[in-house]
């Protein structure tokens, strides 16, 4: 299997991505594509050159890059000779089996879109991050990618991450839940309502509204939204653990006692931590993409990367896209014809 890394995308490129690439290389049993410029990645890779089989590391020059500051439609036109375009570029054309990228989120979904392409029958591909509950994780559908959707939109995200959460987390009948200001099933807008009556009749295990504060309970598997609720539901999450975290810590450090106190509990702690962290669960993919691609945070590390090719390598394996292909073929339009939308 050969994974492209974006390797001048994200705050810590390109020596994060290029350790976290070596590192997954060698535990993985796959073959990496760097992506960048040539004698950038060159330089890095020696000073890890007792780490790594050089036959399992590759590289594919590419002198331009874009930055976060850069318009996403225009860096991707104007910039063709960037990783992140020549990147997806080489998916497009089965150069590898999967994409990622710690890059600019707007400027990778739209290069996705123009060079890779959505599945067929997918409207909008959705960004599509695990976030942690009390019984593990869930997908978050979706997170940034659409912030003006459709009812059937929400019925595709309901698809799409049954399938994905179903093939790469292992659970066999996963719990649907679309975001609404409340339970029952007559709340919300137009579009939640709307929504509400194609999920109903989707082939997902679909178990109505729910509320913001039941996410963390671990009761919901795939929680369907508009992208704008679901960043400010990814962005409070990320912002209430770390904050969590922070007064946990100050309370055990606020002296000799409950210094004493900590030493009993500092394993908890750190699995606690470990559970919260995003660099635990590698990327977000983009569910409706006709190809494997990963938009890893921003600020990804050495290990961030390497959950991301670990992810990817999971995805590719399990065949997520054909499973999203059949089950839209098969029964989206059904569903929204006999709602008269």
């Amino acid at each position: 299997m050969r994974i492209i890394l974006d390797a001048m995308g994200g705050d810590h490129a390109p020596s994060e991505i290029i350790k976290g690439g070596v590192k997954a290389a060698q535990d993985f049993d796959v073959d990496i594509i760097f992506v960048g410029k040539k004698e950038v990645i060159r330089q890095e890779l020696e000073r890890q050159q007792s780490k790594y089989s050089p036959s399992r590391i590759h590289i594919q020059n590419a002198d331009e890059v874009i930055t976060n500051d850069d318009v996403p439609t225009k860096a991707v036109k104007a910039k063709k000779d960037s990783s992140m375009v020549f990147g997806l570029k080489m998916l497009k054309e089965k150069k590898g089996d999967a994409f990622i990228s710690a890059g600019n989120t707007g400027a990778l979904l739209t290069g996705a879109l123009l060079f890779v392409g959505r599945i067929s029958g997918v409207d909008r591909p959705a960004l599509t991050p695990m976030i942690p509950t009390d019984k593990g994780c869930a997908v978050l559908v979706d997170a940034g990618a659409n912030t003006n959707c459709k009812p059937e939109h929400f019925l595709q995200f309901g698809i799409m991450g049954s399938a994905y959460i179903k093939n790469v987390i292992g659970i066999e009948n996963p719990r649907v839940g679309l975001v609404n200001i409340g339970t029952e099933e007559g709340k919300g807008t137009g579009l939640t309502k709307g929504s509400y009556a194609l999920l109903e009749k989707a082939p997902v295990n679909f178990i109505g509204n729910i509320e913001a504060r039941e996410i963390p309970s671990g009761d919901i598997d795939v929680i369907v939204c508009d992208g704008f609720v679901g960043n400010v539901i990814l962005k409070l999450m990320e912002g209430m653990g770390l904050a969590f975290y922070k007064n946990i810590k100050e309370i055990f450090t606020k002296n000799p006692l409950t210094y004493l106190a900590a030493l009993f509990v500092k394993s908890g702690l750190k699995m606690f931590k470990s559970k919260m962290d995003y660099m635990e669960y590698g990327g977000a993919p983009l569910l409706g993409i006709d190809g494997v691609v990963i938009k890893a945070h921003g600020s990804s590390n050495e290990r961030a990367i390497y959950s991301a090719i670990r992810q990817a390598k999971k995805f590719v394996e399990t065949g997520v896209i054909d499973d999203i292909r059949e089950y839209i073929s098969r029964t989206g339009e059904d569903i929204i014809e006999s709602n008269e939308i």
